[in-house]
């Protein structure tokens, strides 16, 4: 009988272990699915606002649900379901509307109607010039090696400001065509204007259909160096960067 009675406790505590198990990955879902995604940055295209090496929560309820929202992005609805539209200067996740396969992560410039250029490096909205100041370089140290870069600060006519990059006077993006969001689209900037495949090239990423945008970007809560990996705990005093913890990423 004791035999038994051990089999029974070991069963019920293996049968125990498997319901916290499935209610830990049932929460852990409903947090990914519903609240927040984590993502990191692979690349420097919003320097220096995000750096290669964050890790950011992205609030998924921000601009409601669709499809991309559940894992796997199963195409069970079209549209979104609690819609809320985007605001001028959010950092957003979304899906890239030529391979959907695919999040990119951008700055939100124009909304549906609008007309955007970019003339000499100034970028306008509905032909208005976009408030533009120099501040000081953003300066980098790789290996010993230290690197200026143009900064500017904007001003979009919401009032929301951020710093923007310039790799090179007059570079390839610096002067465009007027590009006019058709409805139920975005048009996305990166941060580091000269370092960035966004809207304004049309045939890789465009406009950004409403439905792809898969949340804000709200918060960093980690980052490691470039170049550095997040797993290497051993490292963490010489390659975390302990002053962009728990930073908001306006």
């Amino acid at each position: 009988m004791s035999v038994s009675s051990g089999a029974k406790r070991k069963d019920g505590g293996i049968a125990e272990t498997g319901r916290v198990i499935l209610q830990a990955f049932l929460i852990a879902l409903v947090f990914r699915t519903f609240l927040f995604q984590p993502f990191n940055i692979p690349s420097g295209s919003m320097k220096a606002t995000l750096l290669v090496g964050d890790y950011l929560f992205v609030s998924k309820y921000s601009y409601g649900f669709t499809h991309y929202s559940l894992p796997f992005s199963p195409p069970w609805f079209s549209g979104r379901i609690w819609a809320s539209a985007p605001e001028r200067g959010d950092i957003v996740v979304f899906r890239l509307p030529t391979d959907d396969s695919i999040d990119y992560i951008k700055r939100v410039i124009g909304l549906p109607g609008d007309r955007i250029q970019v003339t000499k490096g100034a970028l306008y909205i509905n032909d208005e010039p976009v408030r533009r100041e120099a501040i000081d370089d953003f300066v980098e140290t790789e290996e010993g090696h230290t690197t200026r870069t143009k900064r500017f600060k904007e001003t979009l006519p919401n009032g929301v400001s951020y710093t923007t990059l310039s790799l090179f006077d007059n570079g390839p993006y610096d002067n465009t065509p007027v590009y006019t969001v058709p409805p139920g689209h975005y048009f996305m900037m990166g941060d580091n204007r000269d370092n960035s495949a966004d809207s304004r090239v049309l045939n890789q990423v465009g406009y950004v259909p409403f439905e792809n945008l898969i949340g804000r970007a709200q918060v960093i809560f980690f980052s490691v160096m470039e170049g550095d990996h997040a797993w290497e705990v051993w490292r963490w005093p010489w390659i975390v960067r302990w002053n962009r913890l728990l930073t908001m990423t306006r």
